[in-house]
């Protein structure tokens, strides 16, 4: 059983078409101006064909795996057939488990419920929090941040060499940087993992969007990434990759869907079979509209073409730099250095203003969305402008006194050049104004 699902997207290079394109705002010096949506990394707007395959789904909506109707049979297959569309769009292996969850930080969470007993886990201090966090129960090895993709893998080589015990361990890390937008080196990272009896997580939250996925070609073992970055909205995310952690350890969450049969027992309890496959992970009823949306999103980004998205996105990024690099007091943040390749997500600061306050000048008099402050990672931003990198801190918008923050645009497959020329000129207009 299957819903129909609408017309393809174009395959031009052009925007893909997205929900509030033609959103008009107010502005503080009057009048009314199309919002120029430049915080993708955030949350990304719902691709118009995501939102339209979910809205020709809606009506045959019912439980899944929970009933012999029609249309529940009818969502159960569509859920099921979400997971083949996803793994089809990571490059999974045969055998790869896809489990649809909440989000990165979800999938990860997970990931860290399932470690068996005596893993050690390696993650750069560069990660955003949803990485740095969910290894409570691990013995977990921090590394300082690399300023090369070689000084990455050596970091990490030499890290791995020398645990002790050498005993099972995890290397978690980015594929593309949500303060920087700087791509890493996964398959020398996931090489030198393997060289060294270590697993490999990738946060593919920043990458996914951008950039094609290849599981299987650059031998990762997992793979996380939120469908709210993806196009994709309704809160779901993805945790795919290798089985046999996932089948051996306890249910992330105990529930139906989770049990194959609960019975009681002699002692006055309960005994519980629990399910092998994804379902031992998935506890509760799916988010279905969740799934599908992240699987449409999927197919409408490869029937686009990501050679064409990705060379479109690069167009951008250097106009975005080229329009910046001349601008007294404007500085660019990275780890890599200026011809590093990267997503289309880009961090600066400007001497002589407060994050917050350039951020608000620029939605409240150009109609731009960006983002302010740490971008929950701040270690990395931290280390980037020089500071306390243990300090305390929020993981949203800066407080008016604080100065170790930074302004983040992103963008992507459906912003139009018209957002990118309106930022680049409204940067120069208010550091020309010099009225922090």
């Amino acid at each position: 059983m299957s819903v129909c699902p609408v017309a393809p997207v174009s395959t031009i290079a052009e925007p893909l078409p997205v929900l509030g394109r033609d959103v008009r705002v107010p502005l503080a010096t009057g009048g009314e101006v199309t919002y120029a949506a430049l915080d993708y990394a955030a949350s990304a707007p719902a691709l118009q064909r995501v939102w339209d395959d979910v809205a020709a789904y809606a009506p045959y909506y019912g439980s899944v795996h929970r009933g012999a109707g029609y249309l529940s049979q009818l969502s159960t297959d569509l859920f099921e057939g979400c997971r083949a569309t996803v793994a089809s769009f990571l490059g999974c292996r045969e055998g790869d488990q896809v489990v649809f969850t909440r989000s990165t930080t979800d999938s990860l969470n997970l990931l860290a419920s399932v470690l068996p007993a005596g893993c050690r886990v390696f993650v750069f201090e560069t990660e955003h929090h949803a990485a740095l966090l969910p290894w409570r129960g691990a013995e977990v090895t921090y590394l300082d941040a690399p300023r090369s993709p070689g000084e990455a893998v050596e970091t990490l080589e030499r890290a791995l060499a020398d645990r002790e015990p050498y005993g099972p361990a995890l290397v978690c890390v980015t594929g593309a940087s949500n303060v920087t937008g700087e791509l890493w080196p996964v398959k020398e990272l996931a090489a030198a993992a393997h060289a060294h009896g270590a697993r490999i997580v990738l946060d593919a939250a920043q990458l996914a969007p951008h950039h094609p996925v290849d599981v299987a070609g650059w031998d990762v073992d997992w793979v996380a990434f939120s469908g709210h970055k993806l196009y994709a909205p309704f809160g779901a995310g993805v945790l795919a990759g290798r089985a046999d952690w996932l089948r051996e350890a306890e249910p992330y969450l105990a529930g139906g869907g989770a049990s194959r049969s609960v019975a009681r027992n002699a002692e006055g309890g309960v005994d519980v079979e629990w399910h092998d496959t994804v379902a031992r992970h998935e506890a509760g009823s799916p988010n279905v509209i969740g799934a599908y949306a992240i699987a449409a999103a999927c197919k409408a980004l490869q029937e686009a073409g990501f050679d064409r998205l990705v060379e479109r996105e690069r167009e951008l990024i250097a106009r975005v730099r080229a329009g910046l690099a001349d601008v007294p007091g404007v500085r660019v943040l990275s780890l890599f250095g200026p011809d590093a390749p990267r997503v289309g997500v880009l961090s600066f600061v400007v001497d002589g203003w407060n994050s917050s306050r350039f951020a608000a000048a620029l939605s409240a008099e150009y109609g731009i969305g960006v983002r302010d402050g740490l971008f929950c990672a701040h270690p990395l931003v931290r280390t980037l402008l020089g500071g306390d990198r243990d300090a305390p801190g929020d993981c949203g918008a800066a407080d008016e006194g604080q100065s170790l923050n930074a302004v983040r645009v992103s963008f992507g497959a459906g912003t139009p050049d018209e957002h990118v020329e309106r930022f680049v000129g409204a940067v120069r207009e208010l550091v020309g104004d010099g009225a922090a």
